[in-house]
């Protein structure tokens, strides 16, 4: 009754745009994106076929056996699963989630979906992956630690938002950046500051979008130099090539 109550309130006295659409934003739980954005979002179930290591999205029959895209084979991470694609409703939370560190429950229970068939639950540490000192200070603050609460909040699994570090700050990667450019723009950007917390550890690497899988590579590249057991990766969304 409350939540009926709630939602009417905001669509008669605040109503907002969808940022995906320029609807109205009807249900306070679905935080920037309409109903019908959600809708005609595309989040994975399980049933799409993705690729077995780097969860790259072929198309919506999935097969009986594993299919591997073969672009991750160098891929540093064990595997790597996100809640969707990045499209509508997806893309509009994560644009406001740069600026706003408010995390709706929409996405939210896709952040807790994308853990409850990841297999990821004898992670020891939810590490997100980090922002520059300098980029972290102009945003004040770290979207994919907020990611990585959310899930921390609904699994017990302890956050450590500390141990792996950007030491170089390195430009934003743009939609035009090719792979080969996204890899050098991270290739030693990262540091384990303390490899006696991650040494045998079993981690999921938290962030908001899976574009080349440059970043979380470079990420999982050191941390299982720090003799971390495991690095498995989940993203709120996974960018496909049109």
């Amino acid at each position: 009754m409350f939540k009926v109550f709630r939602d009417s309130l905001l669509s008669l006295i605040y109503p907002s745009q969808c940022c995906a659409c320029d609807r109205l934003v009807e249900n306070f739980d679905d935080g920037v994106a309409c109903a019908i954005c959600w809708q005609m979002t595309r989040l994975f179930d399980g049933s799409q076929m993705l690729c077995a290591k780097c969860g790259a999205y072929f198309n919506e029959s999935s097969p009986n056996v594993n299919v591997f895209c073969r672009k991750c084979d160098e891929h540093h991470y064990d595997r790597a699963v996100a809640g969707g694609i990045y499209e509508r409703a997806i893309s509009a939370s994560i644009n406001r989630l740069k600026s706003h560190p408010v995390v709706a429950r929409r996405v939210a229970d896709v952040l807790t979906s994308v853990w409850d068939r990841s297999g990821f639950q004898n992670a020891d540490l939810i590490i997100p992956v980090p922002l520059s000192d300098k980029r972290r200070i102009e945003r004040g603050f770290n979207q994919s630690e907020i990611l990585g609460t959310v899930i921390s909040r609904r699994t017990g699994v302890e956050v450590d938002a500390h141990s792996l570090i950007r030491k170089i700050h390195t430009p934003i990667h743009r939609k035009a950046m090719d792979e080969k450019a996204r890899e050098l723009s991270v290739r030693d950007a990262f540091e384990v500051v303390r490899p006696k917390l991650i040494a045998g550890k079993h981690i999921v690497l938290i962030d908001d979008v899976f574009t080349s899988g440059s970043t979380v590579s470079n990420c999982s590249k050191v941390l299982k130099k720090s003799g971390a057991a495991s690095v498995n990766v989940i993203t709120l969304a996974r960018a496909v090539k049109q």
